[in-house]
């Protein structure tokens, strides 16, 4: 079914309406501090309590051997060959993020994800699972009630589901039990690291830091700056809380233009333009209708029978191709104007695109995800 140019606009309207000036930016919102970082934790435990909507055992054979090992733990032996038939329990990966300077005591969320053939994780419990990081180590202990965002319900054989019900989230759920050390930089300097690679970006944080500063910050390269700081733990933070409050204005970001092929969007910054090119566009529609045919024996027949038939019709339309002159330098206001009045779609565009960057006519990088 051909979709409504318009929906063209919906795709790009936070572009369009974006300011055609670049503001003022913070530096804490553009670079990060280097070794101030985030680690990922991940564990695996068991959820109880689940009202009949938990993991087949006998399809899950792992959640069975889970049970038993921790009620042997827990001082409870059951007979070899027991055969454990139970609905109530699924086994899930937890997983979660320690946030830099996170001490032993402290609480962080995480997230639990049914890894069997649960229904549901609504109304479970986590039972007490560590979570290790790369190195193996323990790092957080989690447990919990698991809040999932979802609903359903099922009777007569129909089902009503909204949202997921196989995963759900503990808010405060894991108490960190080790800290992982982070160093406010290197001996005397401390290094900032861009988002994005951006050499003149750069070069403005560089003289930013250093009117306040002199001589204090140099660049290494065009994501990377070095800043002379303070040996003090406490001065080096109150210098890097002021380095962090500064604003520049950050560089304009290279012409882009990113399209995904699996669901048709398509997003475009300010920066991109055109060269002077004509656009044909044009399509062929095929289109089948079936409709019953009801055919009955005849008035004498003796042993006619009424037969339902199908009958197909075939029609080719050929819409009228229209041709755009799209002018030099012509900015993305222009460019989605221009392909929405010769009525392009998402999928066209995409198509139109990828012939405008191999004619040269589209000055902007195109990036297929």
């Amino acid at each position: 079914m051909r979709s409504h140019p318009q929906f063209l606009f919906l795709v790009l309207t936070f572009v369009l309406l974006s300011p055609c000036f670049v503001q003022a930016e913070r530096i804490k919102d553009l670079a990060s501090i280097q070794g101030v970082r985030n680690n990922q934790l991940i564990g695996y435990g068991l959820v109880v309590g689940l009202d009949g909507t938990g993991d087949q055992t006998t399809q899950t054979p792992f959640t069975v051997q889970s049970i038993i090992n921790m009620m042997g733990q827990l001082g409870v032996n059951l007979p070899p060959g027991t055969n454990l038939q139970l609905r109530n329990v699924a086994a899930v990966m937890i997983t979660a993020t320690l946030p830099p300077f996170a001490r032993p005591g402290q609480q962080i969320d995480v997230t639990v994800s049914s890894m069997g053939n649960a229904k549901s994780l609504r109304g479970g419990t986590l039972l007490m699972t560590p979570l290790k990081g790369a190195d193996n180590q323990v790092y957080a202990i989690a447990q919990g009630n698991v809040l999932v965002g979802g609903a359903g319900a099922a009777a007569a054989g129909s089902s009503v589901q909204v949202n997921h019900l196989n995963a759900g989230r503990i808010s405060g759920g894991a108490t960190v039990e080790r800290a992982v050390s982070a160093a406010l930089g290197q001996d005397e300097f401390i290094h900032l690291e861009l988002n994005a690679t951006n050499f003149t970006t750069v070069s403005r944080i560089v003289e930013a830091i250093n009117n306040i500063y002199p001589g204090r910050a140099s660049a290494i390269d065009g994501r990377q700056v070095q800043v002379k700081a303070p040996l003090n733990t406490s001065e080096r933070v109150m210098f890097i809380s002021q380095i962090e409050s500064l604003t520049i204005t950050p560089a304009k970001d290279a012409a882009k233009v990113i399209v995904n092929s699996r669901t048709g969007s398509v997003a475009m910054n300010q920066s991109v333009t055109l060269e002077t090119s004509a656009i044909a566009h044009g399509n062929l529609s095929i289109i089948i209708n079936s409709e019953p045919v009801i055919s009955q024996p005849g008035p004498f027949a003796e042993r006619g029978e009424t037969v339902v038939a199908q009958r197909a019709q075939v029609e080719i339309r050929s819409d009228e191709g229209n041709l755009m002159l799209l002018p030099s330098g012509a900015d993305l206001g222009e460019v989605v104007n221009a392909l929405t009045a010769i009525g392009a779609t998402t999928q066209d565009l995409l198509s139109i695109l990828q012939a405008l960057k191999a004619a040269g006519s589209l000055r902007a990088d195109l990036e297929v995800i």
